[in-house]
């Protein structure tokens, strides 16, 4: 198949992404800082549902990357990426004050869809 046909398929070469499995979508998909950005505003920074995920799971829930990456089907190592990145970007959105937004990256699907199947 041609590079960059159908979903999953990424941006090069390589293998067709895993499905990662999420525990829910998150309803508040947007966060913003409270007062308006002095001079040019800085563009927004996204964040994967993935990344949301290790977070969530990690962080929130207090899993550890082995226990996360089981819940979500991937290896520890990509929890470790995905939770990596996730982090630098919370970080560099709160110092620098820029928009958060969260979305879907066509590779995940919520847990309770592969439950019922």
């Amino acid at each position: 198949m041609p590079m960059g046909m159908g979903p999953g398929w990424g941006r090069g070469r390589g293998r067709r992404r895993k499905l990662r499995m999420i525990g829910f979508v998150p309803e508040v998909r947007h966060f913003y800082p409270a007062l308006p950005p002095m001079g040019q505003p800085k563009p927004p920074i996204f964040m994967t549902y993935e990344e949301f995920e290790a977070l969530r799971l990690v962080d929130h829930e207090g899993l550890t990357q082995e226990e996360a990456g089981k819940r979500m089907g991937v290896s520890r190592g990509t929890v470790w990426r995905a939770l990596s990145s996730a982090r630098k970007k919370v970080a560099q959105m709160l110092v620098e004050g820029r928009e958060l937004v969260i979305l879907p990256q066509g590779n995940e699907v919520p847990k309770n869809i592969v439950e019922e199947e």
